[in-house]
């Protein structure tokens, strides 16, 4: 069964929807950045819903994402995994690959870099502000092999008809 009375569902709010957070591409659905509340809670077996925010008018309410958590890592195990270096952005690349959401790992000092990316600055430098947010509170990455990506073909969902009680907003 896919879903258990120990899973947790995680609900929360796409601002914007371009592929970066979550990232479904590759096979895999990805929550690297955005969401340090969710990344940080979910565990292995929980699901993760994403419903497009008051911004996103034609699919506010509606459901853009559903995964169920299959793996977490560090932002470090993310880096160095082979699996996932087709998740490392190439700001020159195609859209897909421009939206690459593997971009934070450490230096041999231990301090974070995060590379060019949707979440840089325009010049391609850091934005201190994201880098604060996606690695203040947790270092975890969910992975997702099990998930649905409706993007700008939203559905319609009842959270309620799917007999969740322990609906966790962040």
């Amino acid at each position: 069964m896919l879903i258990d009375d120990k899973s947790t569902l995680f609900a929360y709010a796409i601002t914007r929807d371009f592929g970066f957070a979550p990232n479904p591409f590759h096979g895999i659905c990805t929550l690297a950045t955005c969401k340090p509340d969710v990344r940080k809670s979910a565990k292995v077996g929980d699901w993760v819903i994403g419903v497009g925010g008051s911004l996103l008018r034609p699919v506010k309410g509606k459901c853009i994402c559903l995964m169920r958590v299959s793996e977490k890592l560090s932002f470090q195990d993310y880096w160095d995994d082979e699996r996932f270096s087709v998740k490392k952005p190439s700001r020159n690349g195609s859209r897909v690959q421009m939206l690459g959401d593997n971009i934070y790992h450490k230096d041999d000092e231990g301090h974070w870099l995060q590379e060019d990316s949707h979440h840089s600055n325009p010049d391609g430098s850091p934005n201190l502000v994201n880098l604060r947010r996606d690695t203040g509170k947790t270092n975890q990455v969910l992975i997702s092999d099990c998930f649905l990506y409706f993007g700008s073909q939203a559905i319609a969902i009842d959270l309620e008809s799917i007999g969740y009680r322990r609906i966790r907003n962040f």
